[in-house]
C-alpha cells in the first residue's frame, strides 16, 4: 500500500493584547519552507522584541544556511532535522547573547521558541520556554512540548496541581530561555501527521488564558481561519499579555 503524501499549509497571526504596550512576540509562518516558529520575548526596555525578532531571523536563516536537501522530502530524516532545528535555536542564543553584550540596555533579555520543520508527513520540533505545540485529532487536543517554566516543574514533582497553576504567582516564570546565556538545552519532537491533523503554536498569552478544549473546538470549528478568533478569545479573557497563535492543516494529497 503507497504511503499517502500530505500537504501542510499555516495560518498565523500575533496581537499585542490589551494590557502590554508593546508586542514582544515574533512568528513566522513561512508555507514555502515548511516552517513555523512562535517566540515569546522577555526582558526590559526593549529586549524582548529584540530578542523575539532575533530568534525568528536567525532560526530561519540557519536552516537556509544548513538545511540538507533531501529534508523537505523524506520522512526518514525527521529526527536529524529536529537536531538540526535545534541546532538553529542555539545559533539563535549566541546571536542573542551577543547583541546583548553590545548593548548594556537589553542585558538579560532572552525569548521562548517553539519552531517546527515539515517533512513531508511528519514534523520535526525543536522547543525552548513555554510556548506551546499542540496536536489536535479527531477532536482531541494533544499538548506535544513541555513547558520550561517553574509551575511546569512543580506540577511534574507533585508540589502542586495544574489548577493551582493557572492562577499562580510564578506561572510566568520560565526556567529556559534563548538568549540568556550562548547555548541552552533545547528539547525536540518528532510527530507523524494524519489526515485532517490540526498543529496549533502558540505564546502564553494564549494557552495561559483559553482552555485548551476552547482551542481545540475553535480549531474544529474553524480550521486554520480560528487564529483570530482565538487571538478575540483571549483578549475576551482579559488579554493581560501579547498572543501569538499559528495553526497548522494537514491534509492528504
Amino acid at each position: 500500500m503507497a504511503i499517502p503524501q500530505f500537504q501542510i499549509n499555516g495560518n498565523g497571526n500575533t496581537h499585542i493584547g490589551r494590557v502590554r504596550s508593546t508586542n514582544q512576540d515574533s512568528y513566522l509562518c513561512d508555507n514555502k519552507r515548511g516552517l513555523y516558529i512562535v517566540a515569546d520575548g522577555m526582558g526590559g526596555h526593549a529586549g524582548g522584541e529584540v530578542a523575539s525578532s532575533l530568534a525568528v531571523q536567525n532560526i530561519r536563516a540557519f536552516l537556509d544556511s544548513n538545511s540538507n536537501k533531501a529534508d523537505a522530502s523524506s520522512d526518514e530524516n525527521t529526527g536529524a532535522t529536529a537536531s538540526r532545528v535545534a541546532e538553529a535555536i542555539n545559533h539563535a542564543s549566541m546571536k542573542i547573547y551577543e547583541r546583548a553584550l553590545e548593548e548594556p540596555t537589553l542585558k538579560g533579555m532572552g525569548t521562548t521558541a517553539t519552531a517546527i520543520r515539515v517533512l513531508g508527513r511528519s514534523v520535526a520540533c525543536a522547543h525552548v520556554g513555554d510556548s506551546r505545540l499542540y496536536l489536535i485529532r479527531c477532536g482531541y487536543i494533544y499538548q506535544i512540548t513541555t513547558d520550561h517554566s517553574l509551575v511546569s516543574e512543580q506540577i511534574r514533582a507533585g508540589v502542586i496541581t495544574k489548577e493551582e497553576a493557572e492562577n499562580h504567582h510564578l506561572r510566568n516564570v520560565i526556567t529556559r530561555s534563548v538568549g540568556y546565556q550562548e547555548q541552552e538545552d533545547v528539547d525536540t519532537y518528532t510527530v507523524d501527521v494524519e489526515d485532517g491533523d490540526l498543529l496549533i503554536i502558540c505564546s502564553d498569552g494564549l494557552h495561559g488564558r483559553v482552555p485548551e478544549e476552547v482551542i481545540a473546538n475553535c480549531c474544529q470549528k474553524y480550521g486554520i481561519l480560528a487564529v483570530d478568533h482565538l487571538i478575540a478569545e483571549a483578549n475576551q479573557r482579559g488579554g493581560d499579555d501579547n498572543i501569538s497563535v499559528i495553526i497548522c492543516l494537514a491534509k492528504a494529497k
